[in-house]
């Protein structure tokens, strides 16, 4: 924190007061936000109850999960711990190491250079590195191309030739380790022919980014993206004095007996370009919000308009048709939506930030541990779009959050969470990885009688609530002649 200093002058000294507090409230509310959009309220409380319980029964040490509506982040959160140990809890400013995101950042200062005439994007890699000497083992092969290494079809292996991926130590080679390597090793495929996923590329455009401006690629990244976007939070390295206080520590994949190991931080060094950066979930809202204000409104905002929108479209498909590929981005559809964005993998952290440009949403899950937040993300989208569609029924004479909470469901489950849902009740069956297939909904007849509302919006059997005879207040829920205790 800056030091305080202090004045003399009472109106001065109510001013700052003031202004300390607005920033106290700020801090807050971008840790542990509560839902802004009421026609989202149930959805988003939805989203909250089963990543809680996932993040618990899939012992997650910690991850932290924004969503993004346009310029708003409207709801985010952590859960579970920052560093084990320290028993520290992640909040929605807990920083990560965001992994392959980072490639994001190296693409968009290509193509600032790109709109400032000082490169071509079919411009041979060759003609602005002299050191770009790898073995090219196919004849007919036609150049590798700034374009083709946006794109991963450049034919060049996925890694430069270091064990960095390997534990325990994961060393990462310096920048001139990697051209030290780069002219014993010789491409996999002829240019501009597969899809094959490739770090060394990206590295090999943050060398570009150096060679093309003239300035270091932390200082050209710095000054000509994050400091004009405020990510404040976004750095080109991580930060060893903020791990396991600001920064969550990384934690390995779930071990047979249940466990999960400490994995020591990481230097990318050399590879920084394409894996190095660190950031939190409000960073990252503000990435979304740029490129959804940009292509909303048009102009030149870091880059123009018309160059973000190519940076999204397809420009790579791969011969199984499966894969598709923007300049730097990702993208692919769900439910007939295109999706952009990019997603990463390092040691102990998995994240991904995902952006629906038509609605204009974001979603953002950042884990410290090599878990899938692709599938978080998708869930959760799917949670919101059907709380979009929802209308709001009022029931008669109930007050549903007396049913609200925990039901056992042992042995032949873990727990049944009742939440409402938009004028009914939800019965959540937890842990799910399909939640919304797995959700029961319950409409109110009469008392505390409901009864399940089919899939082809017909009544199935009943659900009775059970209450206290002296409290009042409820203890059971029945269906089929058989109760689950309520136990929170």
């Amino acid at each position: 924190m800056a030091n305080l200093v202090i004045f003399h002058n009472p109106n001065i000294v109510m001013k700052c007061t003031l202004l300390l507090i607005l920033i106290h409230l700020f801090h807050y509310s971008s840790h542990s936000q509560p839902p802004t959009n009421p026609a989202l309220s149930d959805a988003l409380t939805f989203v909250d109850e089963w990543l809680e319980a996932q993040q618990a029964y899939e012992r997650i040490p910690g991850m932290s999960v924004g969503i993004v509506k346009d310029q708003e982040l409207i709801w985010s959160k952590g859960y579970g711990f920052l560093d084990m140990k320290k028993n520290l809890r992640t909040t929605s400013g807990t920083i990560y190491s965001i992994c392959s995101i980072s490639k994001l950042f190296t693409s968009i200062a290509i193509m600032q250079l790109y709109e400032d005439g000082k490169l071509r994007l079919d411009d041979s890699v060759s003609t602005i590195l002299p050191g770009f000497n790898i073995h090219q083992q196919f004849p007919e092969s036609g150049p590798i191309t700034i374009r083709s290494l946006l794109t991963h079809s450049s034919g060049l292996p996925r890694e430069s030739d270091y064990p960095y991926w390997t534990g325990p130590d994961y060393i990462f080679p310096t920048q001139e380790q990697v051209y030290d390597k780069l002219g014993k090793q010789e491409t996999l495929y002829p240019a501009s022919t597969y899809f094959q996923y490739s770090n060394l590329g990206m590295t090999l455009l943050g060398e570009v980014v150096e060679k093309i401006s003239g300035k270091p690629y932390d200082e050209y990244i710095t000054e000509n993206i994050l400091k004009p976007l405020r990510l404040t939070n976004t750095l080109t390295y991580l930060p060893q004095q903020k791990w396991g206080k600001e920064m969550a520590t990384g934690y390995s994949a779930l071990k047979r007996d249940g466990s999960r190991e400490l994995v020591p931080l990481f230097d990318s060094k050399g590879i920084k370009a394409a894996a190095g950066y660190s950031s939190t979930v409000g960073d990252l809202a503000n990435f979304a919000a740029w490129q959804f204000r940009l292509l909303n409104k048009g102009g030149n905002e870091i880059l123009k308009a018309s160059t973000l929108k190519e940076m999204q479209r397809v420009q790579w498909v791969d011969a199984d048709w499966k894969i598709n590929w923007g300049l730097g981005f990702v993208v692919n559809q769900q439910h007939g939506k295109t999706l952009v964005g990019h997603s990463g993998f390092c040691p102990g952290y998995r994240t991904t930030l995902m952006m629906d440009t038509g609605e204009k949403f974001a979603y953002i899950v950042l884990i410290n541990t090599m878990d899938n937040p692709w599938k978080y993300a998708t869930q959760i989208r799917n949670i919101i779009l059907k709380g979009q569609t929802e209308k709001s029924v009022k029931p008669s004479d109930v007050n549903l959050q007396d049913y609200h909470g925990i039901y056992n469901a042992q042995p032949w489950g873990s727990e049944k969470k009742v939440i409402s849902w938009y004028g009914h009740l939800a019965i959540l069956n937890l842990p799910s990885e399909i939640p919304l297939e797995d959700m029961v909904l319950l409409q109110h007849v009469k008392g505390d009688v409901f009864r399940r509302i089919r899939k082809e919006e017909t009544l199935g059997e009943e659900f009775i609530f059970e209450r206290d005879k002296t409290s009042g207040r409820v203890i059971r829920m029945w269906d089929h002649s058989n109760f689950s205790l309520k136990i929170k």
